[in-house]
């Protein structure tokens, strides 16, 4: 009996982990930078606890409409596009059998074995091979907006809830320095595990969040101390 290769590859990730890495930093670096910039304003724990879930939540729920309505437009393309060729497959098969012959002639193919093969995935699932070699459209890749939206959603609530809860148990003094360390190290942490994820060099990724988020916190810590120091 032959021995079965099974091979496991970073491009079936790409659809949920983008929506999550975007979201889970999103939800840590903007509470963070929001919670920041009150703090340096000199505003009590009460209303820097007030205002990071009170970005949490309107953070959360920007992220899951933002994602559906992207995603949401993708899949309505896609919709349309299989709708258009679903169309010419039943009244032009010939044509589109032609094309499907050139596009594996293209890719390597003789002739004779091209329309061999084009022949035999036409009578098992014409629009499947149309959707695949013709538009690029795969059931891997396939526009999901419900589910991204509430990755997103889910996953910026989740990076939120660091910085809330760091400035939650931080002293009233200690929280800018305390919820800096901490985010570092949440973002740092997160940088890694979504390069190690997608297959990109650890390091880099880690030092690359934790940068960014470090420039949000520091800019709008000025932003706070400047117009606390106004008020």
């Amino acid at each position: 009996m032959p021995r079965i290769h099974k091979e496991t590859h970073k491009g079936g990730r790409i659809g949920w982990l983008r929506a999550a890495v975007l979201g889970a930093n999103d939800g840590t670096i903007s509470t963070a930078s929001l919670i920041m910039g009150v703090a340096a304003a000199g505003a009590t724990k009460n209303s820097i606890l007030l205002t990071g879930v009170a970005g949490m939540v309107a953070g959360a729920m920007s992220m899951a409409a933002g994602e559906y309505v992207s995603v949401k437009s993708q899949a309505d393309t896609e919709n349309a596009d299989l709708a258009k060729e679903k169309r010419e497959l039943e009244a032009e098969p010939e044509l589109e059998l032609q094309e499907l012959t050139g596009i594996y002639v293209g890719r390597g193919l003789d002739s004779p074995l091209a329309r061999k093969v084009a022949e035999q995935l036409t009578a098992y699932d014409a629009l499947s091979a149309h959707a695949r070699d013709e538009l690029g459209i795969t059931e891997i890749l396939r526009a999901r907006p419900i589910q991204a939206a509430i990755s997103s959603a889910t996953s910026f609530i989740a990076g939120a809830v660091i910085p809330v809860a760091a400035s939650m148990l931080a002293p009233s003094g200690l929280i800018p320095e305390i919820l800096s360390a901490t985010v570092l190290a949440a973002l740092i942490l997160l940088g890694g595990t979504a390069a190690y994820a997608g297959g990109a060099p650890i390091v880099k990724g880690s030092l690359r969040v934790a940068f960014w988020g470090a420039l949000a916190m520091g800019l709008t810590a000025a932003v706070g101390r400047i117009f606390g120091a106004a008020v």
